[in-house]
């Protein structure tokens, strides 16, 4: 059996908003669908499931991101997930200037949740509060061979 990551799916409030946030960092939209009916409902496991959805891909090619807001059943709001709770709760990229993404992200109302941090001289990375509160962790490479 062969394996492969497919893409992360992250539920959001506002659509438009969060597609801007990752296409200004460099992702692509290379799909947008609107989906419901007895597929979706068996699909996803919900009676009624009914969502405008847009998948985005990183430039490289290999990192795909499904972005959903739903319609129905009503999205249920959470409080924002934290760095240390159990779960997935964050998405990472690596950028060739961290700073120059970090302008892109304060662009949107989106910045680091303390600042940047140097990991032994081999990475300089920060995380971020992005759109619907998803972390985004931005890593950029110090030395890249």
């Amino acid at each position: 059996m062969s394996i492969r990551l497919e893409n992360v799916g992250i539920a959001v409030r506002d659509l438009e908003a969060t597609i801007s946030f990752f296409t200004d960092l460099g992702l692509t939209v290379v799909g947008r669908d609107e989906v419901s009916g007895e597929w979706t409902d068996t699909a996803v496991g919900l009676d009624g499931n009914h969502a405008r959805i847009a998948m985005l891909q990183t430039p490289d090619g290999h990192g795909r991101l499904e972005l959903f807001e739903y319609i129905h059943p009503a999205a249920i709001k959470t409080e924002p997930t934290q760095p240390n709770e159990i779960g997935m709760h964050r998405v990472a990229f690596s950028v060739d200037d961290i700073d120059a993404a970090l302008a892109i992200a304060a662009e949107h109302g989106c910045h680091p949740l303390r600042g940047v941090a140097n990991y032994r001289d081999i990475y300089r990375l920060a995380y971020l509060r992005g759109p619907s509160g998803i972390i985004v962790m931005l890593a950029q490479e110090l030395h890249p061979s």
